[in-house]
């Protein structure tokens, strides 16, 4: 069974460090036949059945219990508390695992803090296509004249400074990926190594030290793009310390004061533009000669080939109700009339919500970020209509339809008939077999006429379908009459007069 993370180094190994299969084999420990299997095929992932394994109980209070270490740190020693006391501690807030565990920890973190000197820093330095960092910001913004609270990711090339900035309304994994895919185009490329806090849509646990449990869906789409992701230590900012710096100096000179916008695809267009003209316009802190443009230029001989975007989606497994509606981040979405009632899975994307039942599409929709609002398709619930075409005149996702231009006024016409609706259901029931254009054609070619029937509009359908005639049969010269003979009725008077 071959993990993610391993899957990773095998596509590094052999896409971007060119290493023979038998130099992988021997390197990784693993089969020829594991090697073919994922340097063959674009999977980075591949599904088996095995035990979820557990994560250790502290790895998810690691954050809470280093931040009460460090606290302490800067008091006189004989103030620190014993690790029982920073166990009954955690256990307060709800730590349910074994003092064992704290105790280890909170020494290792002490000893190791102790050999290292205070307030001291390394200088770090990468090499031109080495590393880049990733992280979020929390910025206010004018949409539509609303003040709105917005989710900035931030990435930054470590060795040119070339910076990247969008704005997303969530900072939820799915985004994460789009983010990236978004960043790399920007970029042209792909750096080997990422580095990231220990944000959760990345990290599932901590381990002591640089040991960490990431994200399967993390994992594949470092995969995909051949990248090495490396976490920072918790509370320790300054291994990332560009992109920290990015985010303060990129919310003076982008989001102060509030950029006032329509639609947040025209902030993020702007802010690719800012982004350019900053680099353009700003020294290069190490090489002070060149601005990080130029900088930037040169680096990207050295980026990995950007492969295409991730299929970066979230999916969930739902039950869609018998009113056809699904639960999807808050809202709710119509699927098709034959997935009421069953268990379908949602696939939430950057922009778009995909609905499957099995392997088949029954749904697909723009996503909505505000809470609470329902988005229907009416074209989903014909097959219901069909059944009751009295739902259409007070159906839900049959108000303010937007429907081509000859079947709204064919539908407005028939609204004053009797059986109105009836007759208009009968219409939208050919879509299923004709197809939309050849219906809206049929209605524009009956309003012509100035005819606005279910009856007209079928019979005009059924007309289109049937075969042209056949072309006449041409008479050879041959078997034409030389003297044709002519229509004289009154050859009959003789016979009667005769008889």
């Amino acid at each position: 069974m071959i993990e993610v993370d391993l899957i990773g180094d095998i596509r590094r190994a052999y896409f971007e460090e060119h290493l023979p299969i038998k130099e992988i084999v021997r390197r990784l420990a693993v089969s020829r036949a594991s090697v073919r299997k994922v340097v063959r095929g674009e999977a980075t992932r591949f599904k088996y059945d095995r035990g979820v394994q557990p994560a250790p109980k502290l790895g998810a209070w690691l954050e809470v219990l280093t931040g009460v270490l460090a606290a302490e740190a800067k008091l006189p020693r004989r103030e620190w508390r014993s690790t029982q006391r920073l166990f009954e501690e955690l256990r307060g807030r709800g730590y349910d695992g074994a003092h064992d565990s704290v105790h280890r920890f909170a020494k290792a973190w002490r000893a190791e803090q102790a050999r290292l000197p205070a307030a001291a820093y390394v200088p770090l330095s990468f090499a031109p296509g080495e590393a880049y960092q990733f992280d979020w910001s929390h910025e206010t913004i004018t949409l539509q004249g609303l003040p709105v609270l917005v989710k900035a990711a931030h990435m930054k090339l470590s060795h040119s400074r070339m910076p990247f900035v969008r704005v997303y309304h969530r900072e939820t994994q799915e985004l994460v990926f789009d983010a990236h895919d978004k960043a790399f185009c920007f970029f042209g490329g792909v750096c080997r190594i990422g580095i990231y806090d220990n944000m959760k849509t990345a990290v599932e646990a901590i381990f002591i030290g640089k040991s960490r449990k990431y994200n399967q869906r993390f994992l594949q789409m470092c995969s995909h793009h051949l990248v090495e992701p490396r976490a920072c230590t918790p509370a320790s900012g300054w291994e990332k310390g560009q992109i920290e710096n990015q985010v303060g100096n990129m919310r003076d000179r982008l989001f102060l004061p509030k950029p006032r916008v329509k639609s947040l695809a025209e902030l993020n267009a702007w802010l690719e533009d800012q982004c350019i003209a900053h680099a353009k316009a700003t020294l290069h802190p190490e090489f002070k000669d060149r601005t990080i443009w130029a900088v930037f230029q040169e680096e990207r001989a050295s980026l990995m080939e950007f492969r295409g975007p991730f299929d970066g989606f979230v999916e969930k497994a739902v039950r869609a109700t018998t009113t056809c509606l699904i639960m999807a981040d808050h809202n709710r979405y119509s699927v098709d009339a034959r997935a009421a009632g069953q268990k379908v899975l949602v696939r939430s994307h950057a922009e778009r919500i995909v609905v499957l039942l099995g392997d088949e599409v029954v749904a697909e929709h723009q996503r909505q970020f505000r809470r609470d609002q329902i988005v229907y398709n009416a074209w989903h619930y014909l097959p219901i209509l069909l059944r009751k075409p009295g739902a259409l005149r007070n159906g839900a996702p049959f108000k303010d339809w937007e429907l081509p231009a000859g079947l709204a006024e064919v539908r407005r016409k028939l609204q004053s008939h009797a059986d109105g609706d009836r007759q208009f259901v009968k219409i939208l029931s050919a879509v299923l077999e004709h197809g939309l254009a050849a219906v809206e054609a049929a209605c524009a070619e009956a309003l012509e006429a100035g005819l606005a029937s279910g009856d007209v509009i079928l019979t005009v359908l059924a007309r289109r379908l049937q075969p042209a005639l056949p072309p006449s049969i041409t008479t050879p010269d041959a078997l034409r009459l030389k003297i044709e003979p002519a229509a004289d009725c009154a050859r009959y008077d003789s016979l009667r007069r005769a008889a």
